[in-house]
C-alpha cells in the first residue's frame, strides 16, 4: 500500500500489510549507512551557527551583558523570549508520547520518538538562556536550595526558583522517559550489528534486555509509571513559567489567564515544531510507510484547535482591557496594537491565528507544502508572541517618563541564531545515531487485528 492508497482511506495509520523484518530494516538503515552530504552540509550549517553562540556568550561573560540591547526599563529582552519560546517546544514531546499514550491514541506511535527527542532538546535549550542572563553564569548554583557556607537560603516565594524546580523535574522525567522507550530498539540494533563497536556501544545502551515476558512486563509498567508522572507536567511546567509574569504587577502580564493561555500555545508551537522535523525526515530517511499523511493530518487538527484557543486568549485579554476599566490596561494593550510594536504584534496574529484557519480545509491538512510553511509560520508567529507579552508591557509600564523603545542588538539576534543551531545539531546527531521512530511500537500496532474504524 503506497501513500496514495493511504490517502483513499485516511484511517490508516501504518500499512498492515508491512511485515516485521521491514520495520526494523527500514527504521534502522538511516543508522547503518554512510551521512549523505545533505546530512553533512545540515550538520555544519547548524554547528556554524552554534559557534556564533560561543562568541556571543564569550563577550557576555568577559564584556558583560551591557553589549545586549537591554535597557531600563526592558530588563528582559530577547534571552528570556527564547526561554518561553524553547520551553514551550518541548511540550509536544510530552503530549504525544505520555498524555495520548494513556488515552490509548495510536496515531502517536510513529512520531513520539522523534517528539521526546524534541523535548529534551528543547528544554536544554530553554536551561541555557536563565542562566546566561544572570550575568555571572558561574555562581547559576545559587539558586538551587542547598545547605551552604554563604548563609544563603533562596526566596521559595520567586516564581523564578519555581522555575528551576519545574525544568530540572520535566527534563529529568523527559529523559527517562525518552531513554525507556528506545532500550527495545537499542537491543535490536545490538543483535543486528555486524562491528565490534556498534555491538558494543548498543549492548551498553539496552541494559541487557532479551526481550523475555519478564524484561516486557518491567518495561510497561515503567513506560506507564512514566507517562503519569510526565502527564502533570504539561500542565504544570509551561503554567510556572507563565507565573513569571502573572504574579507581577505590570499591566499586561498581570492576568489569570496566563496558565491556561501559556499551555494551549505550548502544545500549538510544539507540534508545529515536530512537522517542521518530521516532514524532511520521513523524505530522506525514507520513512513514508510509518509517518503517513494521516498521521501528519490528525497533527495539523490539534494545531488547528489549539490555534483557536490562542485566539480566544488574544480576544480575552483585549476585552477584559477594556471591560476593566483599568485605563493602565487600556493603554498598554492599545499599544500593542497600534503603538511602536504593532509591526510585531500583527505578525505574530496573523501567524498564530489566521494562517492556521486553513486547515479547515483537508487539502490544506494533507498537503505537505502548505503544512510544512503552515508550521514554520506558526513558530514564527509564536517567537513574535513571546517578544510581544515581554517586551511591550515593559517598555509602556505605569510611569511615561521611564518609557523607551527595546531594540535588540546583534548579540541578541545571534545568541537567538545560536539556540536554533544548538538544537538542530543535537536534532541531526540523534537522526544519525538513534531510531528515529520507535520500532517496538510500530511492531506492536502491525500485530493487532487491522480495522478501519480504529
Amino acid at each position: 500500500m503506497n501513500e496514495t492508497e493511504i490517502k483513499d482511506f485516511p484511517t490508516v495509520l501504518v500499512n498492515p500489510e508491512i511485515k516485521l523484518d521491514d520495520v526494523t530494516r527500514d527504521i534502522s538503515q538511516p543508522m547503518e549507512r554512510k551521512p549523505s552530504k545533505a546530512w553533512l552540509a545540515l550538520l555544519g550549517l547548524s554547528m556554524a551557527c552554534m559557534a556564533v553562540g560561543v562568541v556571543v556568550v564569550y563577550y557576555n561573560v568577559t564584556v558583560g551583558l551591557g553589549i545586549n540591547g537591554w535597557n531600563h526599563p526592558v530588563m528582559w529582552g530577547v534571552y528570556i523570549t527564547n526561554f518561553v519560546f524553547w520551553i514551550g517546544i518541548g511540550h509536544a514531546g510530552t503530549l504525544i508520547s505520555a498524555v495520548l499514550f494513556l488515552l490509548r491514541q495510536r496515531w502517536r506511535t510513529s512520531i513520539n520518538r522523534s517528539a521526546e527527542a524534541m523535548t529534551v532538546f528543547a528544554v536544554i535549550c530553554a536551561g541555557l538562556f536563565p542562566i546566561l542572563h544572570i550575568g555571572r553564569a558561574w555562581i547559576a548554583y545559587w539558586v538551587v536550595p542547598y545547605p551552604n557556607q554563604r548563609l544563603l537560603w533562596v526566596n521559595f516565594r520567586s516564581p523564578l526558583v519555581w522555575d528551576v524546580f519545574a525544568i530540572s523535574t520535566y527534563l529529568t522525567i523527559s529523559v527517562l522517559f525518552w531513554y525507556q522507550g528506545l532500550i527495545p530498539d537499542f537491543a535490536t540494533l545490538r543483535d543486528k550489528a555486524t562491528t565490534f563497536w556498534r555491538k558494543k556501544i548498543y549492548g551498553i545502551l539496552s541494559l541487557g534486555w532479551t526481550g523475555s515476558i519478564r524484561d516486557w512486563n518491567h518495561y510497561e509498567k515503567a513506560y506507564l509509571l512514566f507517562a503519569g508522572l510526565a502527564t502533570p507536567l504539561v500542565l504544570s511546567v509551561h503554567s510556572i513559567v507563565s507565573f513569571d509574569f502573572s504574579v507581577s504587577l505590570l499591566p499586561g502580564w498581570h492576568s489569570t489567564i496566563f496558565p491556561p493561555y501559556f499551555v494551549a500555545g505550548a502544545i500549538f508551537s510544539g507540534m508545529a515544531m515536530v512537522i517542521t522535523l518530521v516532514i524532511p525526515m520521513r523524505k530522506y530517511f525514507n520513512l513514508k510507510e510509518y509517518i503517513t499523511i494521516n498521521h501528519l493530518e490528525v497533527m495539523n487538527k490539534v494545531i488547528l484547535v489549539t490555534s483557536m484557543m490562542v485566539g480566544y486568549a488574544y480576544v480575552v485579554e483585549f476585552f477584559m482591557a477594556w471591560y476593566s476599566g483599568n485605563p493602565f490596561e487600556k493603554s498598554m494593550f492599545w499599544n500593542r496594537a497600534t503603538g511602536p510594536y504593532a509591526w510585531a504584534f500583527w505578525t505574530m496574529f496573523i501567524c498564530n491565528v489566521i494562517i492556521p484557519q486553513a486547515f479547515w480545509f483537508k487539502n490544506a491538512r494533507r498537503s505537505l507544502v502548505w503544512m510544512f510553511i503552515a508550521s514554520i509560520l506558526v513558530n514564527v508567529g509564536m517567537w513574535m508572541e513571546r517578544f510581544v507579552i515581554i517586551v511591550t508591557s515593559l517598555h509602556h509600564d505605569f510611569i511615561p517618563s521611564t518609557w523607551d523603545y527595546y531594540i535588540p542588538r546583534l548579540p541578541d539576534m545571534g545568541i537567538t541564531l545560536a539556540s536554533f543551531g544548538l538544537f538542530f545539531t543535537m536534532f541531526l546527531l540523534f537522526a544519525r545515531f538513534f531510531p528515529t521512530v520507535s520500532m517496538a511500537e510500530i511492531k506492536a500496532v502491525l500485530t493487532k487485528p487491522f480495522n478501519k474504524k480504529t
